[in-house]
């Protein structure tokens, strides 16, 4: 699983002229399900971005995590960020899931961040969404789990 996280002061989404989904301070995070994942990576990845030390602490330092600053979380699906680009002028999103399955892993991660964090807000699986954020910092990072590799 892939997810490119943004801190940001502000973030939303926007379905059809309505906005679905926004937050204030926090992190917006696109988030991309490959093939092979399984509810395992989703975990990994939403522990990982429910921990990941991005937002500062009293000395400027980025020693601080969601959880700890207590900020909203917008999560994104994104399957362009599978996106093959080693060649020619055209993307391949041969290494994205199937779109069941890519829908299947986002809406486990949901549910679980849900679960642990009280400030979740979504984008749409399928639709076609404008975004909008004002990054803080700026600051992002890109984050893969990978599935575990079969020795053997």
């Amino acid at each position: 699983m892939i997810g490119l996280l943004q801190r940001v002061a502000q973030a939303s989404v926007t379905v059809d002229g309505q906005v679905i989904g926004a937050i204030g301070r926090g992190l917006m995070v696109l988030v991309c399900a490959e093939k092979g994942d399984t509810e395992r990576e989703a975990e990994a990845l939403l522990a990982k971005l429910m921990g990941y030390r991005v937002f500062p602490d009293e000395a400027g330092k980025m020693n601080r995590s969601l959880a700890d600053v207590g900020g909203g979380l917008l999560l994104v699906p994104q399957f362009t960020l599978a996106a093959d680009t080693r060649s020619g002028t055209r993307p391949s999103f041969s290494p994205a899931a199937a779109p069941d399955d890519g829908r299947r892993l986002f809406d486990h991660a949901v549910r679980r961040a849900r679960e642990r964090h009280g400030n979740v807000e979504t984008g749409q699986f399928g639709a076609d969404m404008q975004v909008a954020l004002v990054n803080d910092g700026p600051v992002t990072f890109w984050l893969r789990i990978d599935p575990p590799r079969v020795v053997g």
